[in-house]
């Protein structure tokens, strides 16, 4: 991605982190099954995040909405909870797992096909033995034939990144989740739920180097689609990559404007949950963004933590006071230095 979407999604993720937006009750829930909804609603499910909830917590499906789609949204979450306990393993990705994922997206809506290169099952998972085109009029996919081999070298190369990847490089591991998704979907394995579970691949391996998963919300899906199609077509892997990083910033500075404004109250005071009165809250957010990014500003570390800059500089100077950072070079282009952690 550039180096542009690559200061802007840092920055925002230092500014969830420090607001505490990932540590409400339910948020990884309800994070999970609106990536979940929305996944669906781009292959057409119009299943709602609030039916998907009853769906999936009360077992209460919806007379408004087709028996297929929620079979649709109850595979996904299958598929989902499955992929997130298998990948804190770190196992090797090879085929016949990318074979059991797409069987279980694909459990109760997939369908047996017959075609001239055999039978096989998308309610399997099977490698589809016929060829695809990108919609009607679209460009081809590759011929099946060669899926096989294809896919086996996929496996092998996103094995290899994933053992040589630095964790503690959070660009590096979108990049790599958005590359591994473009690549899959580029592949085309099967002969349906392709899109779900290229999606499904690239959060599972957001959650694999603990990052936080990417959405691709359904109003982003022509934009999304293109941008697949212009990468393709020009050969150049950043178009998807900075649309990636984009809407993920995007939908990161939704969540954070959306949190401020629930802990804002009537009179415009904030009501955040970091201790503004000298704590240790505060100042371990404050070591942690200085930690992340030692040119970061009073102005942003307050922005990130809710409360005004006189507070953040009242903290900065008693941190330095007490020898656990300082300042190097002037205060526009200097950084922070962090000398020690605090017990």
């Amino acid at each position: 991605m550039t180096q542009e979407n690559k200061d802007r999604l840092l920055r925002l993720l230092q500014q969830h982190k420090a607001l505490g937006i990932s540590e409400q009750i339910d948020f990884d829930k309800f994070y999970l099954y609106s990536i979940i909804t929305h996944s669906t609603a781009i292959e057409g499910s119009t299943v709602t995040e609030v039916e998907a909830q009853l769906l999936f917590d009360e077992g209460i499906t919806s007379s408004k909405r087709t028996m297929l789609e929620q079979q649709m949204n109850l595979d996904l979450k299958v598929a989902y909870d499955y992929g997130r306990e298998w990948i804190r393993h770190h196992e090797p990705i090879t085929v016949d797992w990318l074979v059991l994922l797409a069987s279980k997206v694909m459990a109760r809506t997939g369908s047996g096909y017959h075609s001239i290169g055999g039978d096989f099952s998308a309610a399997k998972g099977e490698l589809r033995k016929l060829n695809v085109t990108a919609g009607t009029g679209g460009k081809s996919y590759m011929s099946y034939q060669k899926v096989p081999a294809r896919l086996a070298a996929f496996c092998e190369e996103l094995n290899r990144r994933r053992r040589t990847i630095d964790p503690a490089d959070v660009a590096a591991v979108y990049d790599l989740s958005f590359w591994a998704h473009f690549e899959l979907v580029t592949i085309h394995p099967w002969a349906d739920g392709n899109g779900r579970t290229c999606r499904l691949l690239m959060n599972l391996l957001q959650w694999e180097f603990d990052v936080l998963p990417t959405k691709v919300l359904k109003e982003d899906k022509a934009e999304y689609i293109q941008a697949l199609i212009d990468t393709r077509e020009s050969e150049d892997l950043n178009i998807f990559l900075d649309c990636m990083a984009r809407h993920h910033c995007q939908h990161l500075q939704h969540d954070i404007d959306q949190f401020i404004r629930s802990t804002t109250d009537r009179g415009g005071q904030k009501t955040a949950k970091v201790d503004t009165k000298g704590g240790h809250k505060t100042r371990d957010a404050i070591l942690d963004m200085i930690s992340q990014n030692a040119r970061i500003t009073s102005t942003q570390m307050a922005e990130g933590l809710g409360i005004n800059r006189s507070a953040v500089s009242k903290h900065l100077k008693k941190l330095q006071a007490d020898g656990i950072i300082r300042r190097v070079g002037p205060d526009k282009g200097g950084h922070w230095e962090v000398i020690k952690t605090e017990k």
